[in-house]
């Protein structure tokens, strides 16, 4: 099925209350590990998001009070409404974790979501899906501990053969939370094939509390699409906006009935110096030169002699010369 065939017009859904939080928009920022930090949060909202997420904090790492995990959710004040991401296996270090990082945010988050081998080893991310009873104690004990809006972010299950999100909603419905997030690919899937928009639309007809969509969102044409097609009531945009801040404005403006005008090189240009300077002054010109690369790479994505300009700056370690060659290929 082509869900981008699916015609219905989509009023822009504003604003969006998710517990006591009210939010100006419906687009969210999703949280990425090793990438959605507050440099790139801030332009995202710039382009007019109005909520980003951490990247995953470790419940663990919060209670044997890790200077990495604490340093994951400071970020300045205009850095807001953030949702804080935690991750993790056990209910009761859930729990305090949720105490500990409640100053840093505006929302917490329980990601039971994650594939990625290292996370779902330990027990956390979307090994949480094979097991119920934990996951209802978990939200369970996190909805106790404090009273910031609460959501989840989950998968449609740990396999083709094993979906239970209908089932994992419900338990966050009954249990407390305010919101659930639904990638529909499986465990097993990671990000390959589609992702099912179907259990999106199946999920927020099952459940009373706001259902956020995610997975596939890479032009405002796919965003525009899956609200249409699940009704669900807002988004989460995560690879999407790698490299890509205005994925946000643009998709805003068709929700208006106006016509998306792409960025410029310009306006490319002016924003990849902008993340350069911003990263620069959260880690240090080193880290930035090293974790802009990736985020150059994606700024260029699509544009003649991209791969070139790709491998031109991974040989390069000095700022000063990126900026540079960054210049050059953008005008």
């Amino acid at each position: 099925m082509s869900y981008n065939n699916h015609k219905a017009f989509v009023m822009e859904k504003t604003p969006l209350k998710i517990g006591s939080l009210l939010l100006k928009n419906n687009l969210f920022l999703a949280p990425m590990a090793g990438i959605t930090n507050y440099p790139m949060r801030l332009l995202a909202r710039d382009e007019g998001t109005s909520l980003c997420y951490t990247e995953m904090v470790s419940v663990n790492g919060l209670v044997r009070d890790g200077k990495k995990s604490f340093a994951i959710m400071e970020s300045p004040e205009e850095d807001r409404p953030l949702g804080i991401q935690l991750f993790g296996d056990d209910p009761v270090l859930f729990a305090e974790g949720a105490r500990l990082s409640e100053s840093y945010g505006n929302l917490i988050d329980i990601n039971m979501g994650c594939p990625v081998k290292k996370v779902v080893n330990s027990g956390a991310g979307s090994a949480l899906l094979q097991n119920p009873l934990k996951i209802k104690a978990i939200i369970k004990a996190v909805r106790s501990a404090t009273s910031l809006p609460l959501t989840i972010k989950i998968r449609s299950g740990w396999s083709s053969e094993n979906l239970n999100y209908l089932e994992v909603g419900k338990i966050a419905e009954e249990e407390g939370a305010d919101a659930v997030t639904l990638h529909p690919r499986t465990k097993t899937q990671m990000f390959e094939g589609k992702a099912d928009w179907a259990h999106i639309k199946l999920l927020k007809e099952r459940l009373s509390i706001p259902v956020i969509g995610s997975g596939d969102l890479f032009s405002s044409g796919d965003v525009t699409a899956m609200l249409n097609y699940t009704g669900c009531d807002g988004v989460m945009i995560a690879r999407g906006a790698m490299g890509n801040p205005w994925i946000f404005s643009e998709t805003i403006s068709l929700l208006k009935g106006e016509q998306p005008v792409s960025p410029t090189k310009h306006q490319r240009l002016s924003v990849a110096l902008k993340h350069i300077s911003l990263l620069t002054a959260a880690l240090g010109e080193k880290v930035a030169l090293r974790e802009m690369r990736k985020h150059l790479s994606w700024y260029a994505k699509g544009l003649s002699g991209a791969a070139r300009f790709r491998e031109r700056i991974n040989g390069i370690e000095e700022m000063p010369v990126v900026i540079e060659v960054l210049k050059e290929f953008f005008t």
